[in-house]
């Protein structure tokens, strides 16, 4: 099949979105198909280029204004563009993963030009109201707005997924009346495995003491509540030698280094920064825990990449990381924002040897049931079952029989 992807964020962006939609692209193409993606330009300036198998149409873009590290598309232009690049490619479907400027633009051609649309929804409003600095007394109300805007588009899709089972109920809680199916967004279970052997080397490459220590991969920002962790370490500290490795950058990076002084935890907290992805494995490696606090996670890519790497996984109990932690089997669930309550689930799994590594095995067992092959594999027959069917090459009846009729040769 030729499939056009439309993406909003899309590598280098750094987020669970942009790295989901790339490895959807790459599989695809691996697999044989056609495959093309539609997003920003990185630089700017619009462009072709090709990528591991996959040809990216690069539109004009600007810098965010409220995230300085993502760029969007500009919309002047942008329908003509993409009507002269479904024309050109005519895809048999169009895979939407967001619903801003590049993917509105995007469906709302695709359906003019008769192309079926997938919409797969990354979507939480919790993740803009610290870049948008929306005050805290309208986050309700700009909230209601942004998801009946979603909605809205969402309704002209021919078919609808998102990560996980409880993000599906949540779209149906926000009005969307028609069926949403959830596809996890898959893991590379290859790429991200046990390693137990190889912990005090990944240590070693980050710089990291060989003590206990407990990994977070991700942005570095408001909603991820990575201040829970760090005021997590003093309490730990009285039972356990712990430290926190952080991966990632983003906008409360300094802020996090003071809390962490202020708390007398700096030499236990480990900024490690933007890991290239061909490194980013090593980062679990050097882990015995993987710990979460955030509240705006529709599946959490960096979630399942621990545990596929055998963690151990400690998370806040909100909206979808409950959907990959097991309570007492491959790690702990706690009320978000209660400190103390993580503390003890900490010093649970870090208390005993054989605790740890048979939750470790749980994880990495739970994480196979989100096989990125599997993954793709949904995808494909998505694709296959939204597609136009070809029309047959069979006459009507009724235009056969006047045919033959008319030449005489009916009975």
């Amino acid at each position: 099949m030729r499939v056009l992807i439309a993406a909003d964020t899309y590598p280098p962006d750094v987020n669970g979105c942009a790295y989901f939609t790339h490895r959807l692209a790459a599989g695809l193409a691996a697999r044989g198909h056609d495959v093309h993606v539609v997003c920003a330009s990185p630089s700017g300036e619009p462009g072709i280029s090709r990528r591991d198998g996959v040809t990216l149409h690069h539109l004009r873009s600007v810098s965010v204004l409220v995230h300085d590290s993502m760029r969007t598309t500009l919309p002047l232009g942008i329908h003509g563009h993409l009507d002269r690049l479904i024309a050109r490619l005519r895809p048999h479907v169009l895979h939407a993963q967001s619903h801003f400027t590049t993917c509105r633009a995007a469906i709302s051609r695709a359906r003019r030009a008769g192309v079926p649309v997938v919409l797969t929804n990354h979507f939480m409003p919790d993740n803009l109201f610290a870049h948008a600095h929306i005050p805290g007394r309208l986050q309700e109300l700009v909230g209601d707005l942004a998801w009946r805007d979603m909605i809205a588009v969402a309704r002209t899709a021919d078919y609808v997924t998102t990560p996980t089972g409880r993000a599906a109920d949540l779209l149906t809680g926000k009005g969307l009346d028609r069926h949403v199916e959830a596809v996890s967004c898959g893991i590379d279970l290859e790429r991200f495995h046990p390693r137990p052997a190889e912990r005090a080397a990944a240590r070693a490459r980050f710089g990291l003491p060989d003590r206990d220590t407990m990994v977070f991969v991700g942005r570095l920002d408001e909603e991820k509540r990575i201040e829970d962790l760090i005021r997590a370490l003093p309490r730990v500290h009285e039972e356990r030698d712990l430290q926190l490795a952080l991966a990632g950058t983003g906008q409360r990076e300094e802020r996090l280094r003071r809390l962490a002084a202020e708390l007398g935890v700096a030499d236990r907290v480990h900024f490690l920064g933007f890991v290239p992805d061909a490194d980013l494995p090593l980062v679990y490696v050097a882990g015995d825990v993987f710990a979460i606090g955030s509240v705006a996670e529709l599946q959490s890519i960096a979630t399942l990449e621990a545990m596929s790497t055998g963690l151990p996984v400690v998370a806040a109990d909100a909206l979808a990381l409950p959907h990959l932690v097991e309570e007492g089997r491959n790690g702990y669930l706690y009320p978000p924002g209660d400190v103390p309550a993580l503390a003890k689930r900490l010093v649970e799994v870090l208390g005993d040897p054989g605790t740890r590594a048979g939750m470790g095995a749980a994880s990495r067992e739970i994480a196979q049931r989100h096989d990125h092959a599997r993954s793709l594999d949904r995808f494909v027959e998505i694709y296959t079952e939204v597609r136009p069917r070809p029309m047959s090459r069979l006459r009507p009846p009724a235009v056969a029989g006047a045919l033959l009729r008319r030449q005489g040769m009916a009975a």
